[in-house]
Formats: structure tokens, sequence, C-alpha cells
């Protein structure tokens, strides 16, 4: 297991399925394989984008435990698959996610409280909640915007950071000055913040944002890694590498994830796109075709930064 959440782009990993709606473990093993060849520096499985609301809990911790073998060691997994909302049923999930031997295990937010109870109530509950989990396992954040957005507060931040627990946030705030706030909050902690939003990523990275951790990892995490290790020494390149990911970005709003299986479809990833959370047969030929053409900028652009 690694001590360490190490800095760089986590990947919110897809959960391919068979065209009979099974989970297609073959699929997921090239997806890693993939994402590794891409010099990803952790694989996030089991999150919103692994459509985890709509995986049995047997599914979520064979998925988790599959991930984590097929990487074998070459980059970190941190998995989540907190999705209930009785405490003695996230006890019983997260204990089964944690057996996994995954390298952190994720705590989606909005589980700690109710949208209309108080920060106290969610540190009382969260407090309570890491009791009952192994106490050597290290732990992550993740303001999942389902079934609703909970932004933590500082207040909230901060006691998260000095439990010395946290080492991962997955910061879905979409706003540079929460983000900065968020940084002084957990500076000289274990904590790391990793942006989820493409339009905002390259001004927090310089503020010391330790990665990006997001669904256009899905598409085409190599430009996220150039961006994120050339960002200084390239500073007019990395700038325009930006706008891009900012505007290609927006692809997200067409039909995720069925588009991002798509894309994956057409680097001969996987056999389908076939989703639970979406309709898959809603995804028509003009969709395919915007696909297709934004693969091939993104391709022209991986091949100016490699």
């Amino acid at each position: 297991m690694f001590s360490q959440i190490s800095s760089g782009v986590w990947p919110t990993m897809i959960t391919p399925f068979t065209s009979s709606g099974d989970v297609d473990y073959d699929g997921l093993g090239r997806l890693v394989e993939w994402y590794i060849q891409k010099k990803v520096a952790g694989l996030f499985a089991v999150c919103q984008s692994s459509e985890m609301f709509f995986l049995s809990l047997e599914e979520r911790v064979r998925i988790s435990r599959f991930v984590r073998e097929k990487a074998g060691g070459r980059v970190p997994v941190i998995a989540s698959g907190h999705i209930s909302g009785g405490f003695t049923d996230q006890v019983h999930e997260l204990n089964k996610m944690a057996e996994t031997g995954i390298d952190a295990l994720v705590l989606v937010t909005n589980r700690m409280a109710l949208e209309s109870e108080s920060d106290e109530v969610w540190i009382r509950n969260a407090e309570k909640l890491v009791q009952q989990l192994p106490s050597g396992l290290n732990l992550g954040l993740y303001e999942c915007p389902y079934p609703y957005k909970r932004l933590m507060s500082n207040e909230v931040l901060k006691w998260c950071a000095d439990t010395g627990r946290f080492q991962f946030v997955k910061d879905t705030s979409c706003d540079v000055e929460t983000i900065r706030t968020r940084l002084d909050v957990v500076n000289d902690t274990k904590l790391k913040i990793f942006n989820a939003n493409s339009a905002t990523l390259l001004e927090t990275v310089k503020m010391g944002v330790a990665g990006y951790s997001g669904v256009m990892a899905n598409f085409h995490p190599e430009l996220y890694v150039w961006l994120l290790q050339n960002w200084k020494s390239s500073p007019q390149e990395a700038h325009e590498l930006s706008d891009y990911l900012s505007v290609g970005s927006l692809i997200e709003k067409q039909l995720y994830p069925v588009n991002a299986k798509y894309y994956l479809m057409l680097e001969g990833l996987l056999d389908n796109y076939v989703c639970r959370s979406k309709d898959h047969r809603a995804f028509g030929a003009t969709h395919r075709m915007e696909i297709e053409q934004f693969r091939r900028l993104s391709a022209k652009i991986s091949q100016r930064t490699s």
C-alpha cells in the first residue's frame, strides 16, 4: 500500500459493461493499462463516473479489488463506493471497500449530513464514522454532486485536516477563490486538494493545488499530465493548452459517461457504450460525430506536446 497520495492526474474511472449490462472486467483491465500508459499519478475507482450509485455492493467491492490488483502497485488506487444513507449501512459498505486493499478510502461529503443539517452535525457524524474504520487506513473526501452537492466549509475542512487521516480532496467548487482559501486551511497538513474543474485548473495549480481529478481524464488524460508537468517550463504552451482543455470540457454536458465510453471505444478499449446511469440509446449520430471530431483535435494537440 502506498503511504502517501501523490500529486498529478487522478482519473475518475468509468465502469464498462457488457451488452447484457454486466460489469466488463476485460474492458476494465484494458482501461487500467491505458490510464497507466498515459502516466497518470493514480486511479480513482468506484466514484460517480463509475456509476457507483447503480452498482451493487458486491460489484463495488469487486471492481475496487480488481483495479488494485490490475494496477499491481504501479500506481496507487483509491475508491469510494460510499452511497448508503443510514449509518450502519455506511459502516458496512465502507469496511467492505477497505478490505480490498486500496490506498485510500474516499468518503462522500453529502453522506455525513442531510442538506438541511449544519456543519456541527456533519463533523459529529464524520467523527463517529471514521472511528468505525480501520485505524491505519488513509482517507479522502469527494464533493460528489449527487444526490446533492455539499461543499465543505473551512471549518469542516480544517477538522478533516487536523485528524491526520485524510490525504485527498476532490474539490468540485469550481471556484478559484474558494480553492485559494482551502489551500491556506490545509497548509502544512497531509491533506492535498485535487481540482475537478478544467477552467480553473491552471490558475489553481499555480497556487498549489496537487493536481487534477475529473471526468475529462477519461478522454485525454495525457494532456492534463503534460499541463501539470510543464506549466512552469512552458508557460505560453500551458496557457494555450489550458484554453483548449477548458472549452473541451464542455463535452461533459453532452451525455456523460456515455460519450466517454464512445471515445474509449474509438481508442480500441471498449466494445460498447452501455451505461446504467444514462440511456445510451439517446446517444445519436450527431453525438458520435462530435466525439469523433473532439478525439481528432485532442490527438493533434497531443502530438504537439509529446
